[in-house]
C-alpha cells in the first residue's frame, strides 16, 4: 500500500512539472509574438500585424479610443509617425491554460511631423490559443510619465 502511495505523489509531481514546462514553452511563444508585434508596429507590417491580431480583436489605445482590427491595420499603415524603437522594458506573461497574459512597459520613440517624441505606455496583451496558433484577442495601453 505504501508503494501505491509514493507512486501516486510520484504522478502527481511529474504532472505538476510537466504542466510548468509547458506554461514555461507557452511564455516563450508569447514573448517572441510580443517581440514580432513590436517588429512589426515599428516597421508598418500589416500583414505580420494581422497574422497575430485576432479578427474580433478588442484594442484600447493609451487616449482610450478603441477600434477595431481593420481600423487599427490602416492606421499602421497610414501613419506619417516614423518608430525608430519600440521595445518593452519590462514583460511578464502569466499562462492560464489556452489564454496567457502579457504585461509590461512599452517604451516608444520615434519622429511624427518631424518632432521627435518617446513614449512609454503600461501595456496588457489578451492572447488565446485558436486553432494551432497564439492570437491576440485584447489590448490596454496606458501612458505613464
Amino acid at each position: 500500500m505504501r508503494l501505491v502511495g509514493v507512486c501516486l505523489l510520484l504522478s502527481c509531481v511529474l504532472a505538476t512539472a510537466m504542466a510548468q514546462e509547458s506554461d514555461a514553452s507557452i511564455q516563450g511563444k508569447i514573448i517572441a509574438l510580443e517581440k514580432l508585434w513590436n517588429q512589426a508596429y515599428k516597421s508598418a507590417d500589416t500583414k505580420a500585424l494581422d497574422s497575430i491580431l485576432d479578427d474580433s480583436i478588442v484594442l484600447i489605445n493609451d487616449d482610450g479610443s478603441i477600434q477595431t482590427k481593420k481600423e487599427f491595420l490602416a492606421s499602421v499603415k497610414a501613419s506619417n509617425a516614423q518608430e525608430q524603437q519600440v521595445a518593452p522594458e519590462a514583460l511578464k506573461v502569466n499562462v492560464h491554460g489556452n489564454v496567457a497574459i502579457a504585461s509590461g512597459v512599452l517604451r516608444v520613440k520615434g519622429v511624427e511631423g518631424g518632432k521627435p517624441y518617446t513614449r512609454r505606455e503600461r501595456f496588457v496583451d489578451t492572447w488565446l490559443h485558436k486553432g494551432e496558433n497564439w492570437v491576440c484577442i485584447a489590448t490596454n495601453a496606458t501612458p505613464i510619465h
